[in-house]
This record gives C-alpha cells, sequence and structure tokens, in this order.
C-alpha cells in the first residue's frame, strides 16, 4: 500500500511524497527489513500524524527521508521521496545538506545527542541560519535568540550562550525545535517533539508549529504514541506495524472508526480513547512484534488478531480504498467498495 507512482501536476501535486520506501539493515544474523513499501503524501499546510508502538519504524522512516540512515549496516533498498517533485534519494550529498534544516527539516526524539556539546545553543541554531538564510553572524545570533523565546527558553538572550549541558532536558528539546524551526522549512519531521516537556510547555509547542503551519504553509509529519496530540494537530493519520502502514485516513474516521484490527486495537488501549467501566483495565493487544530479520510474506500482524483467517497467514493483504480516503492493508477489505467499511466486530 503505497503512494502512487504518478507525480501531479501543479498546484494538485503533493508538497511532500513518499512511494515504496524500503529500508534494510545487515545483522550478523541476516537482513532486517526494517522498512517496507512505506507510502504517503502531504500537501502544503496539512499534519500527517504517523502512529504505532515501539520499534514499528516511525523514527527509520524519517531518518529515511532525511537520508540519515548509517551506512553501512543500513541501506535504502528501494523507493522514492520527492519534495516539490524533486527526488531527494537521488541528490549528491552536497545538495542533500542544502535542503536538510532548510526546506526539509527535522526534530529529533534525543536532543542530548543531537546538539554539539562543543558549541552554545545559540550558535548551533545561528549556524543553520547563517548557511541557509545567508544572515552575517550578530543577525543570525538575534534570530537564534527570538527562536528560543518563541518556544519558551526564560532569558533567550542570556541563555544562548550557555551549552547544552546548562540546559535540563526539556530546555534541550526545546531548543531543538527552535533549530528546526529557524528557518521555517517547507515541510517539518517532527519525532516526538514533546516528549520530556510538561503539559503546558506541550501546548506551546503545538501551538507554535500549528501558528507556522498558518503562517508559512509548512507540512508538518509528526510521528507519536500519544493520540490526544494526533486528535489535536493532525488532519490525517498513518498508522504502521512491523514497517508497514496497514491504514491511513481522516483523523477523524480513523480514531471513530478504525478499520484494521490492529488501528482499533491501538486506539482502544490508548488512555482517554476508550470509556471504561470502573475497575475495567484499558484493552491490550495481545503478542509481541514479528521479527523483522524475514520480510512478512503474509500479514504481520496475524498472530494477534483476533480475526484472522487462514488466508491472513498465507499471502500479505492488499493495499484497498474501502472508502473514500481511506486506505487499509488488510484481507478483511479486499475490495473497494464502500459497503466494507464496516468495522468488524
Amino acid at each position: 500500500m503505497t503512494a502512487s507512482t504518478t507525480t501531479p501536476s501543479g498546484d494538485d501535486a503533493p508538497l511532500l511524497a513518499v512511494d515504496g520506501l524500503s529500508v534494510q539493515f545487515q545483522t550478523r544474523r541476516g537482513t532486517a527489513h526494517v522498512l517496507d513499501e512505506v507510502g504517503f503524501t502531504l500537501a502544503r499546510g496539512q499534519t500527517l500524524g504517523l502512529v504505532g508502538e515501539s520499534g514499528c519504524g516511525k523514527s527509520m522512516t524519517a531518518l529515511a527521508m532525511m537520508r540519515l540512515i548509517p551506512q553501512p549496516p543500513g541501506r535504502i533498498a528501494a523507493g522514492s521521496v520527492r519534495l516539490h517533485g524533486r527526488e531527494l534519494l537521488a541528490l549528491p550529498e552536497a545538495e542533500m545538506r542544502r535542503v536538510r534544516g532548510n526546506r526539509l527539516s527535522m526534530i529529533f526524539q534525543e536532543p542530548m545527542t543531537s546538539l554539539n556539546p562543543v558549541f552554545t545553543i545559540g550558535e548551533q541554531i545561528a549556524e543553520s541560519v547563517r548557511l541557509h538564510l545567508g544572515l552575517d553572524r550578530r543577525a543570525a545570533l538575534a534570530h537564534a535568540v527570538d527562536m528560543l523565546a518563541a518556544v519558551g527558553i526564560p532569558a533567550p538572550a542570556r541563555r544562548a550562550h550557555d551549552y547544552p549541558h546548562h540546559f535540563s532536558g526539556g530546555m534541550r528539546q526545546r531548543a531543538m525545535i527552535a533549530m528546526a524551526l529557524a528557518c521555517s522549512p517547507d515541510a517539518l519531521i517532527a519525532d516526538e517533539p514533546t516528549t520530556a516537556l510538561d503539559v503546558t510547555v506541550q501546548a506551546q509547542i503545538f501551538d507554535l508549529m500549528a501558528e507556522l503551519r498558518e503562517r508559512t504553509g509548512t507540512a508538518i509529519l509528526l510521528i507519536t504514541h500519544d493520540m490526544g496530540a494526533v486528535a489535536e494537530m493532525a488532519d490525517r493519520v498513518a498508522v504502521m506495524y512491523a514497517g508497514r502502514i496497514v491504514e491511513e485516513g481522516g483523523v477523524h474516521d480513523i480514531l471513530e472508526r478504525p478499520l484494521h484490527p490492529y488501528t482499533q486495537g491501538l486506539v482502544a488501549c490508548a488512555p482517554g480513547r476508550r470509556r471504561t467501566a470502573p475497575g475495567e483495565t484499558l484493552r491490550e493487544i495481545p503478542g509481541t512484534v514479528p521479527s523483522l530479520l524475514r520480510r512478512a510474506e503474509a500479514c504481520a500482524f496475524a498472530e494477534r488478531c483476533e480475526h484472522a483467517r487462514p488466508l491472513c497467514r498465507q499471502r500479505p493483504p492488499p493495499g484497498s480504498q474501502p472508502a473514500s480516503g481511506r486506505r487499509v492493508r488488510c484481507w478483511l477489505y479486499p475490495e473497494t467498495t464502500p459497503a466494507d467499511t464496516a468495522s468488524p466486530a
């Protein structure tokens, strides 16, 4: 279930298009199929929430799009990533460096390992601004201070001269967000952007991202475990399992009427998304994610699915569109007819 390989033209073209993206890692035990034909599109000003349990491939999707897969042992085995119709996977590395942090930016999940410990926070933000926006040193530092203020860093003019180890974990995360937003990118990948932040600061960061989206038309890929954040920020949702996108649709449809059994389980076990009776515990999905050392030749979710049929363990399910705007990879919805959209009991 990948995005169309046909690139639309003019205003109908998506700002960002990922098609058939596959990533493999060579290990001592064999080849790990980390991503398998991942595909989605993002329009200008749109937010797509990418959700799934830990280890399903969400962050690896982001790193592949940025061409930051460690090689070796990893490699992009197939696929396409197009920004404004421009194929990023084919760009020379020097050209790709001009895209990163400028046209395509990313908020990394681990700020302490992403920030350089020997440069001040202000210098690191200003470096990107000087490189991509052509500002002189003083103007770039002033812009860095403005961005630190925008993400809620107190006394930003002074704290811009501090080093990463002077910042708390939450403040380092905010500094990473300031760096990612400094050049007003066309597309922003936000990988768990509010990790380690309290609820008040989370709301502030989401407001900042929403303001950027409305002001500049930035498209946002929001990678998160938080269904509340998805409900607040996303226009569409893509659900990932074992390196594949198993369902995609509008945020209301996905959260209120999920089709794929995995999506149903994911929504049901999210606090706040399902009412529980007194004393009733949240529902959990039984079993564990299958090994990625063998490419799934059938449905990867079959062993955990209460609706699994013999066919589910024999062949991979097709990517179908059972309703307008919905995509699902499941044998319960083999055809593209609206009558098949009722969720299984």
